[in-house]
């Protein structure tokens, strides 16, 4: 089935991510008419227009169902997207990340961003010793979903810059699960303390845009230049009623290059390369 997009000019949306805002917002892409019938295939058409879509899985899963499963802490299948827990800051491993809303929790689920280099800047101005830690290789264990990767663990630095390019990569969950593992580095006081910095800084309710997204809203970040998150949230007791969120990862044509020690996770670093992805079996 071929899908009508009258509202969308691929270059506009990625400069928008790119070059500019790194957030693209757009009301009412979806009708319910489409969202209705197959959202899956159509959100996934519209992703091929703009970039590249990866794997969020070792399963190839190209659109991943964003919904919670009701898995404990201690579950090795809980994923953030699979939870009503409240999430931290964080960046996914890919150039763009893309969510349509097919429905709302009751409460809750509110989506949080910051510009993470808005984030260095206060970070480099209030707590310069802590912003050069940060921008050294922090240790990252391979995600419980990653199991056709070889590597235990990953190093690269939460602020890079590469060619004049800024990029920020964070997801603190890995970072503590690798120090929390023997067989990977641990971290230093100092790091810790830059860690804990940063995200008393991402709380700051003045540098955060907020919104809760509603059925046919969707919504493109760039990770290397925002960080975002999800509130917790309260579903409605029917089945058919829980939060409903798609999910795609992009490698994006006009992506910009990284710093080389994004190679070993990300498989490429240099600019307008497919890159990023979970490894399927």
């Amino acid at each position: 089935m071929r899908y009508n997009f009258p509202w969308l000019s691929v270059a506009s949306l990625r400069d928008e991510l790119e070059n500019k805002s790194g957030i693209y917002f757009e009301d009412n892409a979806f009708p319910e008419s489409l969202l209705l019938q197959e959202p899956k295939a159509g959100f996934l058409e519209l992703a091929q227009k703009i970039g590249h879509p990866l794997s969020q899985s070792i399963h190839n899963e190209l659109v991943l169902d964003v919904i919670d499963h009701g898995f404990s802490k201690e579950d090795q299948r809980a994923r953030g997207p699979h939870s009503n827990r409240k999430l931290g800051f964080h960046t996914d491993r890919c150039d763009v990340i893309g969510f349509l809303c097919l429905q709302p929790a009751a409460s809750g689920g509110e989506n949080q961003i910051v510009n993470s280099k808005e984030v260095a800047q206060i970070i480099q101005e209030e707590r310069k010793d802590l912003y050069e830690v940060l921008c050294t290789p922090f240790p990252y264990k391979r995600h419980v979903m990653d199991s056709e990767n070889p590597k235990p663990f990953c190093m690269q630095p939460i602020f890079s810059s590469q060619e004049g390019f800024f990029a920020c990569s964070y997801l603190r969950v890995l970072i503590d699960r690798a120090d929390q593992d023997p067989n990977c580095p641990g971290l230093s006081k100092v790091q810790k303390e830059s860690l804990d910095f940063m995200d008393c800084v991402c709380e700051r309710e003045e540098i955060q845009t907020r919104f809760r997204l509603e059925p046919g809203n969707l919504l493109f970040l760039n990770n290397w230049t925002t960080l975002h998150r999800r509130t917790a949230f309260t579903d409605f007791p029917e089945k058919d009623r829980q939060r409903h969120f798609l999910r795609i990862w992009l490698s994006m044509p006009n992506n910009r290059p990284l710093d080389p020690a994004f190679k070993e996770n990300f498989g490429s670093v240099e600019a307008g390369e497919i890159r990023g992805g979970i490894r399927a079996n």
